[in-house]
């Protein structure tokens, strides 16, 4: 706490004690850097000051909003989890409630409560699992049961009674800015004298991880259809990626249907990795004399509306090329 009176990030949802504010930032930055977070946030805020206006907002509203971002079920969740603290009358105050919100694990509830609330709970995200795992030179898996059962007790264990709020901000700043997975500052580390992995060598292999699930690959080919001033687009189903995003035209391992005229290809083989899975797309444009049908679920929009509807990353590169 001391090395973070002295290094700690200047951030906007720093010293303030609004729960909403540090709920949408945290939502936030889970799998964002905080360089990009940190004007995600800006625009949260002005657009949904409160978390009624939140509440109040379409679905629509939100994801266009959290477009760019990915994790697009984060947005979906915390849209939800808005609604369930209108109707409770305001935050939950206690870690249980915290966590009873959509989308809402434990790491947030900690964060959360004790920032907001000074609750006494530990939040451990990667930088504190890296950290802990180095200084007590433990090498239990951070990404299974036991791994995570083991850091979560030890960092509660460590958590100074009444100051929470102060000690979980600066673990977690000591991991992101000191005690990085690459090139750690361990010469000027506050910590040095006492951190295992320092003395026997073993920065670079800390912490442990069970290796990940086989990365699997898929190809997308999208036609953007114009015909009279309109576009073709559908709202992704619930139960796969991007659900309730808007796409157009998306062919997956199939022919490329006939449209009544020829296609131009604007790109091929565009890269677009998630988690377990790696995309690559085939961008094309058709515009044919007549309307032809469309498969169902998809609809007629004027192009002029098209920047209303919230896309997937992929598909707003498509649209940038047909843009250009």
């Amino acid at each position: 706490m001391g090395w973070f009176a002295q290094f700690g990030r200047e951030l906007p949802w720093r010293g303030i004690a609004d729960p909403y504010a540090i709920w949408v930032s945290e939502v936030i930055l889970q799998q964002t850097r905080i360089e990009q977070g940190r004007d995600y946030w800006l625009r949260f805020m002005e657009r949904f000051p409160t978390v009624e206006s939140l509440a109040a907002a379409t679905e629509d509203e939100v994801l266009r909003l959290w477009q760019g971002l990915g994790y697009y079920s984060r947005a979906r969740n915390m849209h939800a989890a808005a609604r369930q603290i209108v109707d409770l009358g305001g935050f939950p105050r206690t870690i249980e409630g915290l966590r009873a919100l959509k989308g809402v694990g434990d790491y947030t509830a900690a964060a959360v409560g004790s920032i907001a609330f000074n609750l006494p709970a530990a939040a451990v995200d990667g930088n504190v699992y890296r950290v802990l795992s180095r200084h007590y030179g433990i090498d239990v898996p951070i990404n299974t049961t036991k791994g995570k059962r083991t850091f979560q007790s030890l960092a509660q264990d460590l958590l100074p009674p009444g100051q929470a709020s102060l000690f979980n901000q600066a673990m977690m700043d000591f991991g992101a800015t000191w005690c990085t997975p690459k090139s750690p500052r361990c010469i000027d580390c506050p910590v040095a004298d006492t951190c295992d992995a320092l003395r026997t060598g073993r920065i670079s292999q800390l912490p442990v991880k069970e290796a990940k699930v086989k990365v699997q690959e898929r190809h997308f080919s999208y036609i953007y259809i114009r015909h009279d001033g309109q576009t073709a687009l559908r709202r992704r189903p619930a139960g796969g990626i991007w659900q309730g995003l808007w796409e157009p035209l998306l062919i997956e391992d199939e022919p490329l249907p006939d449209l009544g005229c020829p296609l131009t290809l604007l790109a091929s083989g565009v890269k677009h990795v998630l988690t377990h899975r790696i995309l690559r797309a085939d961008f094309y444009m058709a515009q044919p004399d007549c309307r032809p049908a469309l498969p169902q679920g998809y609809r007629w929009i004027d192009e002029r509306e098209v920047s209303d509807h919230a896309v997937p990353r992929l598909v707003e590169k498509l649209l940038q090329l047909v843009n250009s």
